[in-house]
């Protein structure tokens, strides 16, 4: 029998890891840097490493898209940052800076922020704007359970 290895990037140095699925939750670390996989922090990420995670992570991506200068954004960050306590290794918490990828808000339609997205292989399996506390975070996330593969 063959064991499921999934692809996931290193948090620290972008590195591409392949990691057997059963050694989730077994603390893996990157091959190349030997830091963490999962650190139970959200990932901040610019533009380029947003795209290197859904065009690399083999496991469900919650994205939070926020700006610093946004009132209800800086209220949900430390919620979001217990919900990566919670999600990982599951699913990749990252966070990227509104105002840094105007490129990114627009191929997703995001008209405001807070913006989360859920993510599956690159593709939106859910989308909602505005803080939220953090048991309605993970219902929201649960409820798209389903159409994660």
């Amino acid at each position: 029998m063959t064991e499921t290895a999934l692809t996931l990037v290193c948090p620290s140095c972008q590195s591409i890891n392949r990691v057997p699925s059963a050694k989730l939750v077994a603390g893996p670390r990157c091959g190349s840097c030997h830091a963490s996989l999962f650190t139970g922090q959200p990932v901040e990420v610019d533009a380029a490493g947003f795209d290197r995670h859904l065009k690399h992570d083999q496991i469900p991506v919650l994205a939070d898209l926020w700006a610093p200068w946004c009132g209800p954004c800086r209220a949900m960050a430390p919620i979001f940052a217990q919900a990566a306590a919670r999600l990982e290794p599951q699913m990749r918490l990252i966070k990227l800076n509104a105002d840094t990828a105007p490129d990114i808000l627009a191929r997703f339609g995001v008209r405001s922020i807070p913006t989360l997205l859920l993510l599956q292989n690159g593709k939106i399996i859910g989308q909602t704007a505005g803080a939220m506390p953090l048991e309605q975070m993970l219902q929201w996330v649960q409820r798209h359970d389903g159409a994660m593969v």
